[in-house]
This record gives C-alpha cells, structure tokens and sequence, in this order.
C-alpha cells in the first residue's frame, strides 16, 4: 500500500469561465450525513454574487445568438462528459446522501441528452402563425428571458440541479445557480463538466454558500430576468425573495411547482409577436 498524501480536490466557484475562490476568503465544511467531513467549499458573498450576474449579462447576447443546432451540440457534449466520469460523481453523490447514487448519475445524464433535443424544437412548439383579419402576417416567437438565478434543490444535488438548469440554457439565457447548500460537491464538480464541454464562459456560473445570505441580492437585482425558487425550503424566505423580485417584474418559479419538460422550457421564454404586412391589393393586380 502505498503511504503517499492523498490530493484533496480544492472546490471553487464557477463564474464566467473560471474558478475563483470567494472574493471574501470565506469557506465553509461540507461533510456526510454521519457528519464526516468530505472537504471545504468556498462560501460566497454578495460581490460573487454581483460578478456572477455580470458574466451572465455579458454571456447571454452571444450564446442566444448562436444556433439551436450548436447549444444542442454543447448540452449533449456535457452528457458525454457527465457519462465519462459517472463513477466519480457517483462517489461524491453516495458521500453527499448516503445512498447508491449511480442511478442519478445515468438520469442526470439522460437529462441533459432530453434538453439538448429541445433546442431545435421549442421554437416551433411553442411559437407559430396567428390567424388575423386583415392583410397581414402575424408570427408569434419565443425569445429567452435573459439572465435567471436558479436556487438548486437541497436534497438532489445533480439530477435536481440539471433539472433546474438544463431548461434554462437550452432557450439561450444564461444562469446564476446558487448549488446545494449542504451538498454542493457533485454541483461544483459539474462546473468542470461545463468547462470542459464547449460552454461558453459566463453562460452557466455556480455559487456554493448560504442561500439566505446569496438569493436575496439576485432576487433584487435589475440584472437579473427570472428566478427559480425550487431549492429555496424556509416559506418565509421564499415570500420574501418572490416579493424583491416583484419589484423588477422578474418571472419566478415558485418552490413546489413541477412540471413537465415543455412547461420548464416555456417558462423561461417570452413570447415576441411581429405584424408585416401581406398581399395588399395593387393597381396592377395584387399580389404580395
């Protein structure tokens, strides 16, 4: 056997493309259900927070100005990536809940292969032609919201989290995801699952740290389009955070709220309808 140091693995930040520590220094203990501590995760602040909502600002315009074709091609390279390293996700799954986990790990895989056959299609499902009277053509076409800031669920720290976060990337906006906050590990090394699948930088940036200390500055914050608060547990914050993005007419998802694929995909979109005239009657004759 051999009596050489283990190299623990150092958890960062993921925002715009690389891995900072928190601004602040700060970290915090993350350990087994039993207590056993697994390693140290970075505790991010408010400023991390503000960068993080700034890369996904400055993201968002280039990668929903890409094609479907290729966000398509970048969601299912991440499932290849996911897949090539099961085993150790599937270890720091079984670490983080105490349970067999190699079956999430296959979900989350499978997952993210779903979303990326959204890409090409969501447009035309949820977009099409209206019927008008008049001389004009009427189309109505989903855009993507912008930024989100996503809460991730507590409990389900990889498969809930690309629940979460597949829906948001495959319509062209660009995400803030605060991970688990006792289980962040698997969510933290899926950052390097992303950097290492052709995602541009700045589309997807994780926090780890106190959702009640971090959500509050992204649910106020102008920067910010939607709010999913399905990993948020407290009611009592949860009002609170729905009533600070009320006052930048953000869309929020609220905890609880399921849904199928479709309404996850719909529900970070807004809808662009455009009026062009068509076939107004000539003196010649007519025509379009």
């Amino acid at each position: 056997m051999s009596d050489r140091l283990r190299v623990k693995k150092t958890y960062k930040l993921y925002v715009g493309g690389k891995f900072p520590r928190s601004e602040s220094g700060r970290s915090y203990a993350v350990t087994t259900p039993d207590g056993t501590e697994l390693a140290n995760a970075a505790l991010a602040s408010r400023k991390d927070a503000r960068d993080a909502v700034g890369a996904a600002r400055k993201a968002q315009g280039p990668w929903a100005g890409q094609t479907a074709y290729l966000r398509g091609q970048i969601l299912y390279r991440a499932a290849e990536m996911l897949e090539g390293r099961a085993g150790q996700f599937a270890e720091e799954l079984e670490a983080a809940t105490g349970e067999p986990s190699r079956d999430a790990v296959e979900r989350a895989v499978d997952r993210l292969v779903h979303y990326a056959g959204w890409t090409d299609k969501f447009a035309s499902v949820l977009g099409g032609a209206n019927p008008v009277a008049g001389p004009f053509f009427n189309h109505t076409k989903p855009e993507p919201l912008g930024v989100v800031a996503v809460v991730a669920p507590q409990d389900d720290p990889l498969l809930g989290l690309i629940d979460a976060l597949a829906p948001v990337i495959a319509t062209g906006n660009a995400a803030v995801v605060i991970a688990s906050e006792s289980k962040p590990l698997p969510a933290l090394s899926f950052a390097e699952v992303l950097a290492t699948s052709d995602l541009p930088g700045g589309v997807v940036n994780l926090l780890s740290g106190k959702v009640a200390e971090i959500a509050p500055w992204l649910a106020s914050h102008g920067d910010v389009n939607g709010l999913d608060l399905g990993g948020v547990e407290d009611a009592a914050l949860a009002a609170e955070l729905e009533a600070s993005a009320a006052e930048t007419l953000k869309v929020v998802r609220r905890p609880g709220r399921a849904g199928a694929s479709l309404d996850l995909v719909r529900q970070w979109t807004e809808y662009k309808t455009v009026w062009h005239p068509a076939g107004m009657a000539s003196a010649a004759g007519g025509g379009y």
